[in-house]
């Protein structure tokens, strides 16, 4: 296991593919390099579960059918937008798929060297949201202050 893997292991991942055999196998590779991984065969099902339960990092297919990995994407960031999203498909180029485009936080094309980009994706995804500062809350005003134009 590599040192970004480890600092990472037991990170909560749910990925989602109607195709049983991806989605098998991207769960095995993500367990192997420690991570706890969900699967859902459907975007309604990922919704369900993504509303319910916290997740780390999603992992989506792009096409699907009843609802596409985008429309998974803009639900989930009406959900929680701080969830980074990685989009897979076979149609990127064809379709113009990308971070821009699709609201992902990472776009990958399947191909032969999907698993290892998918592994250094998720790690690289990981490590930035470990960096990202907590967001600031507003400064409470104390109970019995006045506000201006009161």
């Amino acid at each position: 296991m590599t040192e970004a893997a480890a600092a990472f292991s037991k990170a909560r991942i749910l990925i989602v593919d109607d195709n049983r055999m991806g989605l098998v196998a991207r769960k095995h590779v993500l367990e192997e390099v420690g991570h706890e991984v969900s699967i859902a065969q459907s975007a309604h099902d990922a919704l369900a579960r993504f509303r319910s339960e916290p997740y780390d990092v999603v992992v989506t297919d792009f096409k699907m059918p009843q609802m596409t990995g985008v429309d998974l994407i803009r639900d989930m960031r009406a959900v929680n937008p701080e969830v980074p999203i990685v989009l897979i498909s076979g149609f990127t180029d064809a379709l113009g798929l990308d971070e821009e485009t699709t609201g992902a936080d990472a776009v990958i094309q399947k191909s032969h060297s999907e698993v290892q980009t998918l592994v250094r994706t998720v790690t690289r995804l990981l490590n930035r949201a470990k960096k990202k500062p907590p967001k600031k809350q507003p400064p409470s005003a104390p109970p019995n202050a006045r506000r201006r134009g009161s």
